[in-house]
């Protein structure tokens, strides 16, 4: 035998050894997840139905039935055992580290009265020192639906500050102690764009409204990094448990912007996160000109700034065209001028951003349009997908600029459920036309990204979904929904919990449908969502919530 039929006598074998190793090692990359189902929406339009998805490294290589496992023989399998698999849902609008700092503050979200939330916080501040913090009340839940007041915090607490947050966060309600260690009496004058609720002789009674807020909030303590690490992980933990893959972060701070950089090169983050700078930020410009980011793997993305331009129903800051039905005279609360909106607007389109701005109101929805239509005449940016945050109260005429100005309404199904029974007494006929109106939306051409505010609601998308599709509480009330006519089907519920939130994003060839060379983000739950009883919906419990083809969460309940 010739040296060189001995060395292909040996290297031959070796060789197919090597590719044999090869073959079964990029076959196991393949993950095959089968007996599911499954429903997707598509980019184009419709929903298509599976039981087999496949998966390799981060992506969706396909979806079919369950003859695709014989074409991947060695991959991974995973039995769904029939339960339902979708797209990772997308929050389009909540706040992050509110929720983090929530899961550990006081939380009064539910209270009935004063009583429970004074026995509440007596139990809360015992051995705790500094400021007492905690969020959720709602006076439209009491028998006596009139603001509270210091004096009522002041019989459980009064050696330390307390301050509140109402469930909007569009007010605070402190005590006798916060209003001293901020110098606040009767003759401090609210700011602009803010409101301190006094009684008949002149004397603060310890709410303050939208800007007015930040009298008290100037003095505390500011967060450390590490408290909004803590926070991030909190509530990055409980969102997946929801099965929210990705969430817009609506306004963030230069400290937390800080954290998000570092976390999102570190490759720290176990969902996706879409964030908008506060336009309120005295460093807006700084964090302006260092850019847009976008980290390599598409978890955490800052490209828009988050404007407000009014206050909220619940507190009588939402800006109205005509007055409040219940508060004679009283029109709510503009935050911004419209040359002040469109100073914003103009910054941010010239460093790239898109803004997105909280409009709740009729009037400040129109002041919104306004602006924007003025300055994309002027500096151009109609096309970085602007949006307007809640668009709850929209008269007709305006939502037809939506689409002509191509704005996105960014809106959260269940503040209708929430406010239908306040949205009554505070607001006419009239003026409720045009709200909460996502069918006219859709119906118009308009892309809905959905989302739930939270902490202000509950951030559990299955609420919102349930909300879209029903228009009623967990009671079933009203029969048929309130404003029925706005009802919108299961698929257009869950584009805007998907697709719609991608968009926004500008992700949509990436995430919110699980087609193929898109990002492997989906969930499996265990409820059917378009055949099960719509009382089903708002109990679906998530079985598993995968992010990048990686299982990030699994409920006790296994597969």
């Amino acid at each position: 035998m010739s040296f060189n039929k001995l060395l292909l006598s040996i290297i031959q074998p070796v060789m197919a050894l090597i590719l044999c190793g090869y073959s079964s090692l990029a076959l196991a990359q393949y993950t095959v997840i089968f007996n599911a189902n499954g429903y997707t929406p598509l980019y184009k339009g419709g929903i298509e139905s599976f039981s087999t998805l496949v998966i390799k490294d981060n992506k969706v290589v396909t979806t079919g039935d369950d003859s695709l496992k014989s074409r991947y023989p060695g991959a991974r399998l995973i039995d769904a055992k029939g339960n339902t698999l979708l797209p990772g849902l997308i929050d389009a609008h909540g706040h992050v580290i509110g929720l983090g700092n929530n899961l550990s503050q006081l939380d009064v979200r539910g209270a009935k009265s004063v009583v429970t939330i004074t026995d509440k916080l007596k139990q809360f501040a015992n051995n705790k020192q500094g400021w007492i913090i905690g969020r959720g009340w709602n006076q439209e839940l009491w028998q006596n639906t009139q603001f509270p007041n210091a004096k009522q915090l002041d019989t459980v607490v009064s050696d330390k500050p307390v301050i509140l947050s109402r469930i909007d966060s569009h007010a605070v309600w402190v005590n006798s102690k916060a209003m001293a260690l901020a110098g606040i009496t009767a003759d401090t004058v609210a700011p602009i764009g803010g409101e301190i609720i006094k009684d008949e002789l002149g004397q603060p009674t310890g709410i303050f409204i939208d800007k007015a807020q930040a009298l008290i909030t100037q003095h505390m303590p500011p967060p450390s990094k590490q408290s909004i690490n803590n926070a991030l992980n909190k509530a990055s933990e409980h969102l997946l448990s929801l099965g929210i893959t990705s969430t817009h972060d609506a306004g963030i701070d230069k400290k937390t912007w800080e954290v998000y950089k570092e976390r999102g090169e570190a490759e720290d983050l176990s969902l996706r996160i879409v964030a908008m700078l506060s336009g309120s930020s005295p460093d807006l410009a700084m964090m302006l000109k260092a850019g847009r980011y976008q980290d390599l793997h598409d978890f955490m993305s800052i490209r828009s700034v988050k404007v407000y331009a009014d206050g909220a129903l619940g507190s009588r800051g939402a800006a109205l065209l005509e007055p409040y039905a219940d508060r004679k005279a009283h029109y709510g609360l503009m935050l911004e001028t419209q040359q002040q909106l469109e100073a914003l607007f103009s910054q941010s389109f010239k460093n790239g951003f898109s803004a997105n701005t909280h409009a709740i109101g009729d009037k400040a929805n129109k002041v919104v349009l306004d602006a924007y239509e003025n300055v994309f005449k002027k500096t151009g940016g109609r096309l970085l997908r602007n949006r307007i945050e809640h668009a709850q109260i929209v008269t007709l005429t305006d939502i037809a600029r939506f689409k002509t100005l191509k704005i996105i309404p960014s809106m959260q199904p269940v503040h209708a459920t929430s406010d239908m029974h306040m949205a009554e007494q505070r607001l006419t006929e009239k003026q409720l036309e045009g709200a909460y109106a996502w069918h006219t939306f859709l119906q118009q051409g308009s892309v809905i990204a959905a989302g739930s505010d939270y902490p202000v609601e509950l951030a559990n998308p299955f609420d919102g979904l349930y909300s879209a599709i029903t228009r009623m509480d967990h009671n079933q009330l009203p029969t048929n929904g309130w404003r029925a006519k706005e009802i919108i089907s299961r698929e257009d519920a869950l584009r805007a919990f998907t697709i719609g939130g991608a968009y926004a994003a500008h992700q949509e060839f990436k995430l919110g449908s699980l087609e193929q060379g898109k990002l492997a983000d989906f969930i499996v739950i265990d409820t059917d969502y378009f055949k099960a009883p719509i009382t089903d919906i708002y109990n679906t419990k998530v079985l598993q919530t995968w992010v990048a083809g990686e299982l990030r969460y699994r409920s006790e309940e296994k597969l």
